[in-house]
């Protein structure tokens, strides 16, 4: 199936591991000219490396703290320059601590708005004029399951996360006529480095070891397992897609079952 991404320019923020890097190879795949950035130069130049050479795409990669709006507008500008524009944009950030909520503190609030939240409104802000220029446009959040069923211990991801979401449907009434498509995607338990520490401290606390609360989470699940990056991966390539253009506004859960809502 032609996804419609060939030569497409595609910014895929904190790629350098996890479901975003696998969302930019997906897109390498696709032949997109990708622009990836991550606080973490060298993970970042690294990932860049590798799907340049697996791919033989054409990848732009800069370090960029995404609660920088100042930051974001130059590395997106630089992206346009470079590739003509715009077209595609998949905003992330790294997932706040799990903590309850009495363990909170304000400054870890303020922290968990400004990644989870305001670099997504720095990013839009910055791609919406470029996608305006050429009528089309996808722009696809990664948030979390907890946007639609809180999870134990994440209660920061919990409250944030769901703004996200009065967000995307925001931008997608505002600028659908603009050709421009606004969407999220919520992955479940997802294999990453963050859900290995998520395991290593919830395991700790009931005094088993990772693999077997690991295998409980997978339980949790309708397909009895957790998800593998490259899985939500298709998903937010999909969305970003012409296969996707009558679809905005909405969030696609990728959790294998794990919401248990109608």
């Amino acid at each position: 199936m032609d996804l419609g991404l060939w030569k497409r320019s595609v910014i895929v923020a904190a790629s350098s591991e996890g479901i975003a890097r696998a969302a930019a190879e997906r897109f390498a795949a696709e032949g997109a000219r990708l622009a990836m950035c991550s606080r973490d130069a060298e993970k970042l130049n690294k990932a860049a490396a590798e799907v340049r050479e697996r791919y033989a795409a054409e990848v732009l990669a800069e370090p960029v703290d995404v609660t920088d709006a100042a930051a974001v507008a130059r590395f997106v500008d630089q992206v346009a320059e470079r590739f003509g524009g715009v077209d595609v944009c998949v905003t992330n950030a790294g997932g706040p601590p799990a903590k309850m909520f009495l363990e909170t503190t304000g400054e870890e609030w303020q922290r968990a708005v400004e990644m989870n939240l305001m670099s997504i409104v720095h990013f839009a802000r910055a791609v919406v004029p470029h996608m305006q220029k050429k009528k089309w446009g996808r722009i696809v959040t990664i948030t979390s399951v907890s946007v639609r069923q809180p999870v134990y211990d994440l209660v920061y991801s919990n409250a944030v996360r769901a703004g996200v979401l009065g967000l995307v449907k925001s931008l997608s009434n505002e600028f659908g006529r603009d050709g421009i498509t606004v969407n999220n995607v919520a992955p479940g338990y997802t294999a990453t480095e963050r859900l290995k520490d998520l395991v290593a401290k919830r395991a700790r606390g009931l005094g088993v070891s990772d693999s077997d609360y690991l295998e409980r989470l997978g339980a949790e699940t309708a397909l009895g397992r957790v998800g593998e990056p490259a899985e939500v991966a298709d998903a937010i390539v999909w969305l970003a897609s012409e296969r996707a253009a009558y679809i905005t506004g909405q969030t696609l859960l990728v959790d294998g079952g794990f919401y248990k809502g109608l």
